[in-house]
């Protein structure tokens, strides 16, 4: 299998993380941290459920990562994300040494690796990563997309009965 085919085959079991994010009502974004052509971590996110801003995907899986190997460092991996880390995560990318980073979708509202900031290719930090972007990107980017619609869908039929019971109460 040439890095095309493993990148789209690790990106797939990412988005089976966006998945599950999706049906806990969390926004479907999903991770994946491989290490020698192996998963050492999944994850997805739990801000929702946890109610902890910190429980993005991508630290999720580092944390895990880091705990199976036994070290800070996670370097020989690859971290495969659904959606372009935000500054956090991209923070925890480059302290946790993670040497190439691949993700689905741009984040043009906080995206910290190509969108906004290129934080995972600045010279001035002690250590930089390989980065691959748009791999299932259409995919990464729906999931997304019908997720928001979704909500805003939902968001606008629970005001609508809220101002129709009010009319109600009002007869």
């Amino acid at each position: 299998m040439d890095v095309f085919e493993k990148d789209r085959f690790f990106m797939k079991e990412a988005l089976e993380e966006a998945k599950k994010a999706r049906d806990l009502g969390e926004v479907p974004i999903g991770a994946v941290l491989v290490y020698e052509d192996e998963i050492i971590a999944r994850a997805h996110n739990l801000r929702e459920t946890t109610q902890n801003a910190v429980t993005h995907a991508e630290l999720m899986a580092i944390q895990q990562a880091c705990e199976k190997i036994g070290s800070w460092r996670l370097e020989k991996t690859t971290l495969y994300v659904t959606l372009e880390p935000c500054p956090m995560c991209a923070g925890a990318i480059l302290q946790s040494r993670v040497p190439r980073v691949v993700y689905g979708a741009r984040d043009i509202k906080a995206g910290c690796v190509d969108s906004l900031y290129r934080l995972l290719n600045d010279a001035r930090f002690n250590h930089e990563c390989d980065v691959v972007e748009g791999i299932l990107a259409d995919e990464c980017g729906n999931i997304l997309t019908d997720f928001f619609r979704s909500l805003r869908e939902r968001k606008k039929a629970e005001k609508k009965a809220r101002q129709q019971a009010l009319l109600l109460e009002e007869e």
